[in-house]
């Protein structure tokens, strides 16, 4: 499958096959694919020199096949590649429907959870620069300050992970663009969100209830205890149907009895883990035991 139309391969114009070929191209797909899970299409040739030609550029190694001889024996080069051709793109408040749902069904049962001293657990998986993640937290928090010092003084823990270094360095800051954060509910926004400059900066009481790790989600996962609640949106629609079946897997045996997991628009449930999954939402899902 990872072979599959070569004969696509377009030349970046200006670049000779010297430089960039065919063969490189195959490689760094077949690359992506052993370590991250991730299908190039065919069709991807010009965004695999865009991302990588920098790190060819600063690793002096001059040509795509000498930079890949390299990447094959210095895992942390190989590293930088993959989170080089790993797509970052997200917003706040991105498909309003999860959040939504999110506040309606799931949150007052969480609510009660915490109230009598139980423990939730939270994971936004492939969490990017953080958008999602705060857009949850400010979700669970809500506008009333009482409910949220409760959350915040709770046994909770919200775990945002992605393999993307440079993602996670910029969620920890927690500082984005003020016209990032104008699809936020207005009251939510006022309340969790701090505009000065141009720049918004969530307050730091909701920024420190998030824990951020670096994790391969193809590789083990090191997570002591179930989720309550599992976001991983528009993150498998990269990987091929075997992959996503058993990233399903995984998911719903992480999940806490009747958990929640909530997937992205264009994805779906399939594999040994439907029949443990209720659909509740639009892309929401529910364990059934």
């Amino acid at each position: 499958m990872i072979h599959e139309g070569a004969e696509q391969f377009t030349a970046f114009p200006g670049v000779s096959e010297q430089v960039y070929s065919r063969r490189d191209f195959e490689a760094i797909r077949q690359m992506i694919y052993s370590q991250a899970g991730i299908v190039l299409p065919p069709g991807k040739s010009t965004l695999v020199y865009s991302r990588i030609a920098p790190l060819v550029r600063e690793s002096n190694a001059g040509t795509f096949s000498a930079y890949i001889q390299r990447i094959q024996n210095d895992p942390v080069e190989a590293r930088k590649a993959v989170c080089a051709l790993t797509t970052n793109h997200t917003f706040f408040w991105r498909e309003p429907h999860h959040f939504e749902y999110f506040r309606e069904h799931v949150r007052p049962g969480l609510i009660q959870k915490l109230a009598q001293g139980g423990p939730v657990r939270i994971w936004s998986a492939g969490s990017s620069s953080g958008e999602e993640v705060y857009s949850l937290v400010m979700t669970l928090l809500g506008t009333d300050p009482r409910e949220a010092r409760m959350i915040m003084g709770a046994d909770i823990a919200i775990l945002a992970s992605d393999l993307a270094d440079h993602a996670l360095v910029k969620a920890k800051g927690a500082q984005y663009d003020a016209d990032a954060v104008e699809p936020l509910p207005a009251d939510l926004r006022s309340k969790w969100v701090k505009v000065s400059g141009g720049v918004a900066t969530i307050v730091p009481e909701a920024a420190n209830m998030v824990s951020f790790r670096t994790l391969n989600l193809l590789g083990q996962w090191p997570l002591k205890r179930k989720f309550d609640v599992i976001f991983c949106r528009n993150v498998m629609i990269y990987f091929d149907q075997p992959t996503r079946e058993r990233l399903i897997s995984r998911y719903t045996d992480q999940l806490v009895s009747h958990g929640h997991l909530f997937i992205g628009h264009s994805e779906r449930v399939s594999g040994p883990a439907e029949a443990q999954l209720d659909l509740v939402n639009l892309t929401t899902y529910r364990k059934n035991h």
